[in-house]
């Protein structure tokens, strides 16, 4: 049986274990072929080659996620366990454009990013966007770090944020059943939470605020300058609501009546 050479670069090295494993796949001749079964645990790493009866890749639940590059190197072994409509904040949630060009956006049942164990599901938002509007990445390293749910963008437009975050961090006295009432009127609320939008203190930016109610449910409306941003705040469930709307001076200038209208069919459903 031929031997397996060992190359220059480290598979895996596992923590509590510091051998690290080699691997070349070119120095593999005349083999049968094989399937080979990879188990990874915190404690260690093992590799079993069986013959060609054997036809999957065994990953146990503590396995490293690999996505888009072969674990081993071999052409057409690779770990396929990341499936891009299942990640967090990635589901495909847009409607097929109206008329007017507009798609709606409702945020999946299905999708993740809760606040850990204890924290019922995120109820549901929507809004609308024109066409050409994309949903973008999100990062914990974005402003508004890991209450941070949804990101979009259009190169031409703008881009808009959900920051969506428990109201426990605010008050223990607001229950289950919060409102944006209960959290303060409209200049506390934008005061308090206006810096996790835009960065920075709020305090003489502030152009314009409004109250309007939707079926049933109140909604603070502000329009801040510098920078370029509409934000509107709710509250429903055990959640602050935080939609966030803004672009350039360019583009603020050109599209300011869409971003508007983006900004204003902001809802918790």
């Amino acid at each position: 049986m031929a031997t397996t050479a060992l190359s220059t670069t480290t598979l895996l090295s596992s923590r509590r274990n510091p051998q690290h494993m080699y691997f070349q796949p070119s120095s593999i001749k005349n083999e049968i072929p094989r399937t080979v079964h990879v188990s990874v645990s915190k404690d260690s790493f093992s590799i079993n080659e069986e013959s060609d009866k054997c036809s999957s890749l065994l990953v146990n639940r503590r396995t490293v996620l690999v996505s888009g590059v072969s674990l081993l190197g071999f052409p057409g072994v690779s770990l396929a366990v990341v499936k891009q409509g299942l990640l967090a904040g990635r589901i495909p949630g847009l409607s097929e454009p109206d008329e007017q060009g507009w798609r709606t956006y409702r945020r999946p049942d299905e999708k993740s990013g809760g606040h850990g164990v204890g924290w019922s599901p995120i109820i549901p938002y929507t809004f609308s966007v024109p066409q050409e509007w994309e949903e973008v990445p999100v990062s914990i390293a974005d402003l508004g770090g890991t209450e941070l749910d949804l990101r979009f963008s259009s190169s031409k437009e703008g881009r808009l944020f959900v920051i969506v975050a428990p109201v426990l961090r605010f008050s223990d006295e607001l229950g289950d059943n919060a409102t944006i009432e209960k959290i303060g009127p409209p200049d506390k609320v934008i005061s308090a939470f206006g810096p996790e939008m835009i960065g920075e203190n709020v305090e003489g930016k502030v152009l314009s605020s409004s109250v309007a109610e939707h079926e049933g449910r109140t909604y603070y409306k502000f329009e801040l300058e510098p920078p370029h941003i509409f934000i509107t705040a709710t509250a429903a469930g055990n959640r602050l609501y935080l939609f966030g709307v803004t672009g350039n001076g360019l583009q603020w200038k050109r599209h300011y009546n869409d971003l508007k209208k983006i900004s204003d069919s902001f809802r918790v459903v």
